[in-house]
């Protein structure tokens, strides 16, 4: 049968967030049952909440960041038993069946995947995220967490992780390989840490030197300010790929300038706004301008497994589910360094309607 659990919902965007009981469908003999244990919050859901991509479907939970222990599975489960240490992304279905889904590449499912939080699900309910305390999930997008990964910092892997590592694998990143990440903020983090463990030479750009130690201690080699007077032209040439993590406009021309002839710009932060590009920024040298979209579900197994043989997490601070609107404008402000994962222990004693 269907039942409650505790869980943040807010109402509409300029609401706070307050703990509700929202209702989790009665398990299907696929399903598997999650206690989650710790959620990211990803700055995904902060546009979502704030209907910033468009109206969200309230009252809305978020998260798309989960890790937990599963505690039910259905009589179908092959995958997974009681206890199992797991965790969910940003789908939890697809069709299963088009091309794409049959590739492992569910999150370009030709019919449409079916998002953690706020789209229609196969019963036509609205998906709720893991800001609660249980989530169920059908087995095939459910993911194995090695024990060698703490659920905190395991959590956000399950979307900024994926989100770095799909390009810097399908782009070839390895010894020998010179890389730039364009921020380090949630992502950048991630791609700076998976770059360097694959094996290539990391150099962040950033507009100033203020994170410099912070990108050295994560693997970089240095941290290159984009404002010095002619950077771009000392830089030319320099690198066989960057990766894009930021969600602001940037002069695309001007960065293009930096790789080598053949080399790629893959880009997985999301600007609001168009960005301009001339075409001869690309045909000069015979440049790549890529876009990624996290990663199929197979891939983001490798990538859990790739972060404990590398001893690789997510730089985090733990917060209560009574401190999220306020962590909401901490990484809008660029405040939080460089997830923060909420402990869902809390809502234990975290009463309903408050």
């Amino acid at each position: 049968m269907p039942f409650t659990v505790k869980a943040l919902q807010k109402t509409g965007p300029d609401q706070p967030y307050k703990v509700a009981e929202i209702q989790r469908r009665d398990p299907r003999p696929a399903d598997v049952v999650i206690d989650i244990k710790a959620a990211g919050i990803c700055h995904s859901d902060i546009h979502t909440i704030r209907n910033e991509w468009g109206e969200a479907h309230f009252p809305l939970t978020v998260g798309h960041e989960i890790a937990g222990v599963v505690s039910a599975v259905g009589d179908q489960v092959t995958k997974y038993s009681v206890g199992d240490r797991v965790g969910v992304g940003c789908m939890v279905d697809s069709c299963g069946e088009c091309e794409q889904c049959l590739a492992g590449q569910e999150q370009d499912c030709l019919n449409g995947s079916v998002g953690t939080y706020n789209v229609k699900d196969v019963d036509g309910t609205i998906t709720q995220g893991g800001y609660s305390q249980k989530v169920v999930v059908d087995e095939r997008f459910v993911c194995r967490i090695p024990d060698g990964l703490d659920f905190d910092v395991a959590a956000p892997l399950l979307c900024a992780g994926i989100t770095t590592y799909a390009p810097l694998a399908r782009w070839g990143v390895g010894e020998g390989k010179k890389v730039a990440v364009l921020g380090l903020g949630g992502l950048g983090h991630m791609g700076v840490q998976l770059a360097a463990a694959m094996g290539a030479e990391v150099t962040v750009l950033s507009r100033s030197r203020k994170k410099e130690q912070l990108a050295i201690d994560l693997g970089a080699t240095r941290m290159l300010p984009t404002t010095e007077d002619g950077f771009y032209e000392e830089h030319r040439g320099e690198f066989d790929l960057i990766l894009n993590t930021i969600s602001a406009d940037i002069p695309v021309d001007s960065y293009l300038r930096l790789l080598k002839p053949h080399g790629v710009m893959a880009v997985v932060g999301l600007p609001p706004a168009a960005q301009p590009l001339h075409f001869g920024a690309l045909i000069g040298g015979g440049k790549v301008l890529a876009g990624s979209n996290i990663g199929g579900i197979a891939e983001t197994q490798e990538m859990l497994d790739f972060c404990a043989e590398h001893g690789i997490g997510a730089q985090i601070e733990v917060i209560g589910v009574d401190e999220v609107d306020a962590t909401y404008d901490r990484v809008v402000n660029g405040e939080v360094y460089f997830r923060a994962v909420i402990d869902t222990a809390t809502f234990e004693d975290a009463p309903v309607g408050v």
